[in-house]
């Protein structure tokens, strides 16, 4: 289990590298060019020059998240191809500076959907919150506090540009069926998963976040069913997973632990983190510690070890912990993701020992 951490670049997180190089076991960056929106050109110099702040502080560039796919491609509008061309050329350039795997998303209109940044817990933290009965209004409402409470900070799938003509996304996806969808998603994949066998990166695309339908849009990554259909659709090794507990874990008959088992080789990138999920289909966001919510957390950990995993992890969001969410990305603070890190490891650890043991 090879474990990275998410940073959002120099002047653009309050997290620097010296301060993840002191976080124990942390050996790669997960990265992205962050000002850059779905469809635009990625140019070889600016990635050079984030893979080369990223390794020499010592870290492994092999992770790059959120890559986004035009909505002309999910869609499926002509255009598609273009954009398509321009997504194979950045596959093409990530790959000379060590990238191995790529996580990406298929998620109409919204990326991760949240009512509320800061709802308080009852130990006086607060984290990301979704509330069911608010989805039901118009999505504007939401968009608008989201945005505002993530006051300076870029949050991928929520560019203020593209979201200011929300109404007509929506009214360009309207015709778009998780049927469609689907093929979208396939057209898309046998596309460029021959460039990705040629180059030696993998595609890992990350669950719908919650794991249902919202507002009326299809949602096709979500469940046991829906992921053994993509990857035989596409069934090549580079056709993979962002497995996300936090994402799958919204809807509890998702047996996680049984789904790792099974999907084990096509997994090629790990975000762990705890919800807690309530009856009427709320959930907050807690600690990693596996009673704190409904994740049971260390058996997540103990499928992966079973199975020999030695892809690529990450504490996925946190808690906003002792004020700091005054200065940092939403769910993307230091101290509870550095927590969780540690929680991590150690149940990693005490089952390598159990193993060394016997």
């Amino acid at each position: 289990m090879n474990m990275t951490w998410r940073w959002y670049g120099e002047g653009n997180d309050n997290i620097t590298l010296d301060h993840i190089r002191q976080i124990p076991g942390v050996m790669g960056i997960v990265w992205s060019l962050h000002d850059k929106v779905a469809g635009e050109v990625w140019e070889m110099e600016r990635i050079q020059e984030v893979a080369d702040q990223i390794t020499s502080k010592g870290f492994s560039t092999a992770v790059v998240e959120s890559v986004n796919v035009h909505d002309d491609i999910k869609i499926g509008l002509p255009t598609r191809d273009k954009y398509i061309d321009i997504y194979i050329d950045t596959i093409r350039k990530l790959s000379k500076v060590g990238v191995k795997v790529i996580c990406y998303n298929f998620m109409p209109v919204f990326d991760w959907t949240r009512t509320e940044l800061y709802k308080e817990l009852p130990d006086g933290s607060n984290a990301l919150f979704y509330e069911k009965a608010a989805i039901t209004n118009h999505p504007r409402e939401m968009v608008d506090r989201i945005l505002k409470g993530a006051g300076d900070f870029t949050m991928p799938g929520w560019e203020p540009e593209r979201l200011a003509k929300l109404d007509e996304l929506f009214a360009a996806y309207a015709d778009v069926t998780e049927e469609k969808l689907f093929e979208n998603l396939k057209y898309f994949l046998e596309r460029i998963i021959p460039v990705c066998e040629e180059v030696d990166i993998k595609m890992a695309i990350h669950p719908d976040d919650p794991a249902w339908p919202i507002f009326g849009l299809p949602r096709i990554i979500r469940s046991r069913d829906t992921i053994r259909r993509m990857l035989d659709a596409v069934d090549s090794p580079y056709n993979g997973l962002t497995f996300c507990t936090g994402s799958l874990g919204t809807n509890p008959e998702n047996d996680l632990p049984a789904m790792i088992r099974e999907f084990h080789d096509r997994i090629h990138f790990a975000h762990i983190r705890n919800v807690k999920v309530f009856d009427n289909g709320d959930f907050i966001e807690v600690s990693h510690r596996g009673r704190d919510g409904s994740v049971d957390i260390a058996e997540v950990v103990k499928a992966y070890h079973e199975n020999g995993f030695t892809g690529y992890v990450r504490p996925d969001h946190g808690r906003h912990l002792w004020g700091e969410e005054k200065n940092c990305r939403p769910g993307y603070g230091l101290y509870d993701r550095a927590l969780g890190v540690m929680y991590l490891l150690g149940v990693w650890d005490s089952l390598e020992n159990a193993k060394e043991t016997k």
